[in-house]
């Protein structure tokens, strides 16, 4: 029997609160895995959000082999002619999303709601759950280096990775609002601008080394204050991230967090947000040199908006 729930209860105003406050009730939180990402990749976030800030926590199961079942893509002639449509391709996946926001639901209060937090692919997945089976008592979507936008048609070298799934979502699916009883927040991050494959940037401030900028923003332990390999990043990686940010949003010169631009991140009508130093995902993250969104220093500049 489908988990999926039937569209849509009445959504209800949560006031902002403090997180010294003990008396308030605090929305629980679903959090939805990136592209190729698992269940055990947000063990530490969600530990952090309990223990830090005593805001319940459910991580959809996903497994790293789940994301195989997008192969089955190639055998649509949408895949080629790129114009996939979620569903019902990503149907595993909106289960696996209301299994989690039924569990999610035992933590609730009476009248109360609860947050889904998506994380990269997870966040545009959370808009067609959003969309295809209605709110389920959600009142905020915030949004972790999430991928929002189709790339620019057209453009010589530039093919959507996704097939037509971000233009049909951009398309088909609510816009984004800020409003009392729905928030979306978009947060994107800012580790590294790219760099053009060949020749020199358009943008005449560009300089494939300020990504040591941004390291030098984070303190250090202290063995490796003095490293100066620390300070600075060669450009080749720059030129190479800057391939993935124009796969992405039709450009290699912009900033990033590293696989999602800035510019791709954040959706019109939301609460939009960059953070400087923060890295695209938890794998390949150490939480200090290279932390991400979900990292204790990174979660603690956006927590807030979970707290009621």
């Amino acid at each position: 029997m489908s988990l999926l729930p039937t569209p849509p209860p009445s959504l209800r105003t949560i006031p902002a609160t403090s997180a010294a406050s003990s008396t308030v009730a605090l929305r629980p939180v679903v959090i939805l895995p990136g592209l190729g990402n698992n269940t055990g990749d947000y063990k530490d976030m969600a530990m952090t959000l309990k223990e830090g800030y005593g805001i319940p926590s459910v991580v959809a199961r996903v497994s790293r082999v789940d994301w195989l079942r997008h192969a089955a893509a190639l055998l649509s002639p949408g895949f080629w002619r790129g114009s996939l449509r979620p569903r019902p391709l990503i149907d595993w996946y909106l289960e696996r999303v209301a299994e989690a926001v039924a569990e999610a639901k035992l933590h609730l209060e009476d009248g109360g709601s609860i947050s889904l937090v998506g994380h990269s692919a997870g966040g545009w997945l959370a808009r067609v759950y959003m969309e295809e089976f209605g709110m389920s008592r959600i009142s905020l979507l915030l949004t972790l280096g999430s991928p929002h936008l189709p790339p620019p048609k057209g453009l010589p070298g530039v093919i959507d990775q996704t097939r037509g799934l971000l233009d049909y979502i951009e398309k088909n699916c609510a816009p984004a609002v800020y409003a009392p009883e729905l928030k979306y927040i978009c947060i994107a991050g800012r580790y590294i601008q790219g760099a053009p494959l060949f020749g020199n940037s358009n943008d005449a401030s560009y300089d494939p080394m300020l990504v040591g900028e941004e390291l030098n923003k984070i303190k250090l332990p202290a063995k490796y204050s003095n490293d100066k390999s620390l300070s600075s990043a060669p450009s080749l990686h720059a030129r190479f991230v800057g391939q993935s940010y124009k796969q992405v949003c039709g450009q290699a010169d912009v900033w990033g967090d590293g696989v999602v631009p800035e510019v791709s991140a954040h959706l019109e009508g939301a609460l939009n947000i960059s953070l400087d130093g923060v890295y695209h995902s938890p794998v390949g993250s150490d939480g200090t040199i290279r932390p991400w969104f979900g990292s204790a220093s990174v979660l603690k500049k956006w927590v807030h908006h979970l707290l009621t």
